[in-house]
């Protein structure tokens, strides 16, 4: 696993990750939403990836927002996708872990695609407010108070 702020990227890591998602969230799920709006270049968004002889296999990122999104939570996860010959191997469980873990102390936000919201459930994430469409595609937003380090 790879976890690396934008400054520390090399062009190859930027590149195979940003295929991911054009190739998962465009290609695949049809989202017809900005991809790449520049959060990605934020100094405090930290890239979170797995890779393999193909490239990125996993990848999620941690966003920083002031004022919070919700209630105290001033961080959030955001862009969490496996590519789909590698689904089912447990990659995003190991990025949520990883990047919860570095963000312990801290309240997490993050809007989910509704069908996953069990693996982030899994992880202390509780739904709050209505299920909504984004990007066509149906979705919830979650919380995750902040636990003790």
């Amino acid at each position: 696993m790879t976890v690396k702020p934008w400054a520390e990227l090399t062009t190859a890591e930027l590149y195979s990750f940003l295929k991911l998602r054009t190739d998962v969230f465009l290609v695949e799920q049809k989202v017809d939403e900005e991809e790449l709006d520049n959060r990605d270049l934020e100094a405090t968004t930290v890239h979170y990836f797995i890779t393999d002889d193909a490239g990125a296999a996993a990848y999620l990122r941690t966003l920083h927002d002031d004022p919070p999104q919700y209630r105290d939570a001033r961080r959030a996860i955001g862009r969490v996708v496996v590519r789909s010959d590698r689904r089912g191997e447990g990659l995003a469980q190991q990025l949520m872990t990883m990047a919860l873990a570095d963000l312990a102390g801290e309240a997490v936000v993050l809007h989910a695609q509704q069908y996953i919201a069990p693996l982030y459930a899994s992880h202390g994430f509780e739904s709050f407010g209505e299920v909504y469409i984004e990007a066509g595609i149906p979705h919830i937003s979650m919380y995750r108070p902040a636990v003790a380090a």
